[in-house]
């Protein structure tokens, strides 16, 4: 209820201030979600950090079902910051977020001091599979004032894949200045863990055996672990979403539009899938653009197995 409070607290206060500019109304909309989240911040036990369409909503789905199987939460009821702590006082505080907004309210631009004293997850994919994946969330998904506020192309427009990829503002670039600076701040986190969507994908329950030990502070239960992997695969999680099973979220579980296969919160969850959408040339501008601007220490020119443990950068 408290973060339902607040959200339409901002949603008056942004009304409320039609009259100006909207170039000054989306920075007052910035800073307030980013005060909003760095409260929660402040609040939080463990903080999970993902650029978009990373593999968050999936991470979240087996997170979720791995504390209902071992403390009998609802299944309809999404982890979500603090639900599970006040159902269950030893279930940490966990905030979720995509860190767009709190540099709009500390000036913390080039650096992550916010996250400083914090237990971090921070879950990295290979971005030319995130940039294709962001150009379906934009297209089918999000909303008009969510674009604006993000400097995405306008609603309705006329963008390609390969112009959408390659924007500055929203594509490869954006991403590839996301990962790396977290590399670059990984060493001044007192505890973090990198977790890689790959790394998901080719072992889901040893992935999530690792991130709820590190959440937790205690060994995970081996069957709880499997049972939620089980029941977050791809098939089922399609499933859920076309049941509305998770309607406590709000629209985050939902499809855009039923039967439309790219409006799914869902969607393909393939490793390397990118390549489908591009021609030869395009595709090795996009692998030549990662290979010379992306930190080196996530590991996507080396095998999965390959990616750092303790953080990026260290």
């Amino acid at each position: 209820m408290d973060s339902i409070f607040k959200k339409v607290s901002r949603e008056v206060i942004v009304a409320l201030l039609f009259f100006l500019p909207e170039a000054r109304r989306i920075r007052i909309e910035r800073w307030l979600r980013g005060r909003e989240e760095t409260r929660r911040l402040e609040r939080a036990d463990v903080a999970i950090v993902s650029f978009g369409k990373s593999g968050r909503t999936w991470l979240r789905v087996m997170m979720s079902r791995y504390y209902q199987l071992v403390h009998g939460i609802p299944e309809r009821a999404l982890l979500g910051f603090d639900n599970y702590h006040r159902r269950v006082p030893s279930i940490p505080k966990i905030f979720f977020t995509h860190d767009n907004y709190i540099k709009d309210y500390t000036g913390e631009v080039d650096s992550k001091a916010s996250f400083y004293p914090k237990k971090v997850v921070l879950l990295a994919r290979n971005p030319k599979d995130v940039a294709v994946s962001q150009y379906f969330q934009w297209q089918h998904r999000m909303r008009p004032a969510k674009k604006r506020l993000n400097d995405y192309p306008p609603h309705g427009a006329d963008v390609s894949a390969y112009d959408f990829v390659m924007d500055e503002k929203c594509g490869l670039p954006a991403i590839i200045a996301y990962l790396n600076l977290w590399a670059r701040e990984a060493p001044k986190v007192r505890e973090l863990l990198v977790v890689r969507y790959e790394d998901m994908r080719s072992d889901p329950e040893a992935t999530l055996r690792r991130v709820m030990d590190f959440v937790n502070g205690a060994s995970s239960d081996e069957q709880a672990v499997r049972d939620a992997v089980e029941y977050a695969s791809v098939e089922n999680m399609r499933k859920l979403e076309e049941r509305n099973v998770f309607w406590l979220a709000g629209g985050r579980m939902k499809p855009g539009k039923k039967g439309d296969p790219n409006s799914y919160k869902v969607r393909r969850a393939k490793v390397g899938g990118y390549k489908d959408y591009f021609d030869a040339a395009q595709n090795a501008e996009i692998e030549e653009l990662v290979r010379k601007e992306l930190s080196p220490s996530y590991g996507y020119d080396a095998p999965a197995g390959d990616a750092p443990g303790r953080a990026a950068g260290a």
